[in-house]
């Protein structure tokens, strides 16, 4: 969901979120050097300073505690997964060897304590620094809104990102019915040589993909040669 908030508004939103994102950091630092990064343990030693130095209300203080546990988190599955490289990579080494940082604008979670929608008034009302802030306008897509007033659940992320304010909602959408009436099956192989391959026999060769990627891999290794960047970042 796109925020409309007036000038005041976006104001409080962004003390609020970069002061979340301060004490995450400072949160991570302390998650980091004394290597506790489970939720309820980083809290014994952070919570109190984090609501007391940012002035942040309790769910928000929690909130941020959780995040910076579950940006560990991540980190640890990704070293895990061999996503950072070897541990003697520079990738791994830089994300292993000092404390993870937020960025001043990254997202910050939102429970329905901290926040409530009005659908049909397409407001939400907030919570920030200032104190709670209720009329903040919001507009998506139609079939946005609409997923949004019957299947919202959950949190929901503040964030700020080019220039506009979003509120990133959980939806949990029922799976359609299974139809086991289904009588024909199409079976679709995918290869190398032809793009696809279906049960009835007919072949999708992909000339034109394929020359397309021809024509790409042959400028690239030009523009190697030259060493000049490729276009578009490619």
């Amino acid at each position: 969901m796109k925020l409309l908030p007036t000038p005041v508004q976006a104001a409080a939103l962004e003390e609020t979120l970069q002061a979340c994102n301060q004490a995450a950091t400072w949160a991570s630092q302390v998650a980091f050097e004394k290597d506790i990064k489970r939720n309820f343990a980083l809290r014994e030693h952070t919570y109190t300073a984090v609501k007391g130095r940012w002035g942040l209300g309790a769910q928000a203080a929690q909130h941020v505690i959780k995040k910076t546990c579950d940006a560990y988190t991540t980190l640890k599955a990704n070293l895990t997964a061999g996503n950072l490289g070897k541990p003697s990579s520079k990738r791994y080494r830089r994300a292993t060897e000092k404390p993870i940082a937020f960025r001043p604008e990254g997202a910050q979670p939102y429970d329905d304590r901290m926040l409530s929608w009005q659908y049909t008034q397409r407001t939400v009302s907030i919570w920030t620094l200032s104190g709670r802030m209720k009329g903040v306008a919001f507009t998506a897509a139609p079939e946005h809104l609409a997923r949004l007033a019957l299947y919202r659940k959950g949190e929901s992320d503040l964030l700020f990102r080019d220039g506009m304010w979003f509120l990133t909602a959980t939806c949990e959408v029922p799976e359609a019915e299974l139809n086991t009436n289904v009588t024909q099956f199409l079976g679709i192989d995918l290869g190398i040589v032809n793009i696809a391959t279906t049960s009835d026999g007919q072949l999708m060769a992909g000339r034109r993909l394929n020359r397309g990627r021809l024509r790409e891999r042959t400028l690239r290794q030009k523009l190697q040669r030259k060493n000049t960047p490729p276009p578009n970042g490619a």
